[in-house]
């Protein structure tokens, strides 16, 4: 079975997708894929370099995510250049990671992927069920704030050119609920509880 998974920033995504690694699951990072292509020496370093110029690579090689977020801010346009960069090298990465996977007779195949519904016609056709971990905005900013010393206005944008709460949820065929009271035993229970209904599928 090939489970989507998505949510919004600072929705917990992450923190499920290692639990149902823990579980069994075979777990495929996009974010993770995403981070390696735009860590120094990164395979996206290069064209991003000559698409935005060297004031979007820090000092060590990597992307300046601070000044590449500011670039977007003043030009909308500069994100879908950076994800026409991004975004394949991200896929053919999956694609060779879910091979892989394959092989291994992973019975549960997790594609963690952050801009699931964005994308959703681009990935639909390959997935058996979407699973949408599901928390209030105010808690996303929350979280988002604490982790990564974001200003509110700075988690406000992010969230903004994200799908919303409603459109991931009308595309959900499970959601998870990860509000501001979850523990983590409470997510490790929709967890199992999740799992559970994939196998009498």
């Amino acid at each position: 079975m090939q489970i989507g998974l998505t949510g919004g920033i600072g929705s917990g995504k992450s923190t499920v997708a290692g639990l149902l690694a823990a579980r069994g699951a075979c777990v495929i990072d996009a974010d993770a894929i995403s981070r390696q292509t735009t860590a120094a020496g990164g395979t996206a370093i290069a064209p991003i370099a000559q698409a935005f110029g060297a004031q979007v690579i820090d000092a060590s090689g990597a992307l300046d995510r601070a000044a590449m977020r500011e670039l977007i801010y003043h030009d909308p346009q500069a994100r879908t250049r950076l994800e026409a960069i991004i975004h394949p090298l991200v896929r053919t990465a999956m694609a060779q990671q879910t091979a892989a996977a394959r092989q291994t007779g992973c019975r549960w195949l997790v594609l963690d992927i952050p801009l699931l519904v964005e994308g959703l016609g681009r990935w639909r056709s390959q997935l058996d069920r979407i699973v949408v971990v599901d928390c209030p905005p105010e808690t996303q900013i929350a979280r988002v704030m604490a982790r990564n010393q974001l200003s509110r206005d700075e988690v406000a944008r992010i969230i903004a050119v994200q799908a919303t709460r409603a459109q991931r949820l009308a595309v959900a065929d499970d959601v998870i609920r990860n509000g501001p009271e979850t523990t983590l035993e409470d997510l490790a229970a929709q967890v199992d509880q999740l799992i559970a209904g994939w196998a009498g599928l």
